[in-house]
């Protein structure tokens, strides 16, 4: 049914089990799965940028990597990319550029106020793609 999934990570708590019902649901599948972090894009003028940008492509390939590693454990393929840019376009654009047949992402549990004043890079993944996403919570 699914021949490649991506998991978008941001390191954060909600991603971890997002990272296991991907790497479980690849395995499942026979299906290669991509880890992706982005790199969200500064102001270039930004005196700091090269440093943030450096220290924050520096953690993504981290991340990834990470996955790379527990997916070798289970016999899962894993390819990883970091990339600069507007999360959840980023996210779009390489579902589409990268044939993903489903995506693999968290939700924090945020109140419904702050979901519709704030949104979330879950939600507008959901709105802008066109390929299914998974939601995950976290776990109690």
């Amino acid at each position: 049914m699914y021949d490649v999934i991506l998991f978008p990570t941001d390191g954060s708590e909600g991603s971890a089990s997002a990272r296991d019902h991907a790497l479980e649901l690849a395995a499942d599948q026979g299906a290669t799965l991509h880890a992706l972090y982005v790199v969200e894009a500064l102001s270039h003028e930004a005196s700091v940028h090269s440093m943030v940008l450096e220290e924050l492509t520096g953690r993504g390939e981290a991340l990834v990597e990470a996955v790379a590693e527990l997916g070798d454990e289970r016999g899962v393929p894993v390819e990883t990319a970091v990339l600069e840019g507007n999360p959840a376009a980023t996210i779009v654009d390489y579902a589409e550029a990268n044939g993903i047949d489903v995506i693999v992402m968290p939700t924090r549990g945020h109140s419904e106020l702050t979901k519709a004043v704030l949104g979330s890079v879950t939600d507008k993944v959901i709105r802008m793609g066109t390929v299914p996403v998974v939601v995950t919570t976290l776990e109690d």
